[in-house]
């Protein structure tokens, strides 16, 4: 199987399936890549990313996964979009220890590089993406325009007849030094894969109804019921 930096992310923006859709893979870099496939019925692209936009409080984001998620604050919102917002969170999972994480949401042409974000959606092979920084840590370190340091993580949503299938995607270890990144043990990359493939079936189960509740996105959520 051939690895998966996150220098090529710009490859998950296809709608064909790949090698490595659900597991684990350390990278020659020291980082682990993690990778989860889930499909969420009557959900679509543009609900996903109103999710993050909606920036759910600490009840909210347990509904997201009532085993796991602990706590949500939100730093720097805007009703517009979850560019340039952080979510501190204090989450387990799959059941371990609670982990204290920063992800900053950033711009998806920063992100993939380039123009590939934008020439995914006009082809139809996305629908939806959000990706971010992570810090593992809430005191975790910063570069030099704020963003924490520690992973890098991608939702890419891509609609289909009976709903959309979410391609998640971190890297843990991301922009740490070679030694750190390694220090990372597979175990957690394990158990990040069952948690986020878990917490997205949770939120398909509920987000249409919400999504259609609000009265600004109701139009759009018409057609996919």
């Amino acid at each position: 199987m051939s690895t998966f930096e996150f220098e090529d992310a710009h490859e998950l923006l296809g709608a064909e399936p790949l090698s490595l859709e659900m597991g684990v893979q350390r990278q020659p870099s020291g980082a682990l890549h993690v990778a989860a496939r889930t499909d969420m019925p009557r959900c679509s692209g543009s609900m996903f990313e109103w999710w993050f936009r909606f920036a759910p409080d600490t009840e909210q984001y347990t509904w997201w996964h009532p085993l796991d998620h602990v706590s949500s604050e939100w730093r720097e919102t805007s009703a517009r979009t979850h560019v340039g917002s952080t979510h501190v969170v204090r989450e387990r999972l799959n059941g371990g220890e609670i982990h204290d994480l920063l992800i900053h949401f950033v711009d998806e042409g920063e992100f993939f590089g380039g123009d590939h974000a934008r020439h995914a959606r006009e082809l139809g092979n996305v629908s939806g993406i959000v990706c971010a920084h992570i810090g593992i840590g809430h005191d975790a370190p910063h570069d030099d325009r704020g963003r924490p340091i520690g992973g890098r993580m991608a939702h890419i949503a891509r609609d289909t007849p009976t709903g959309m299938v979410l391609r998640s995607r971190f890297w843990l270890g991301a922009g740490l030094p070679e030694a750190a990144a390694r220090s990372i043990p597979d175990q957690l990359g394990i158990d990040l894969m069952q948690h986020a493939h878990t917490e997205f079936k949770y939120l398909a189960a509920f987000l249409p109804s919400l999504y259609i509740a609000d009265p600004q996105e109701r139009a759009a959520a018409v057609s996919v019921w």
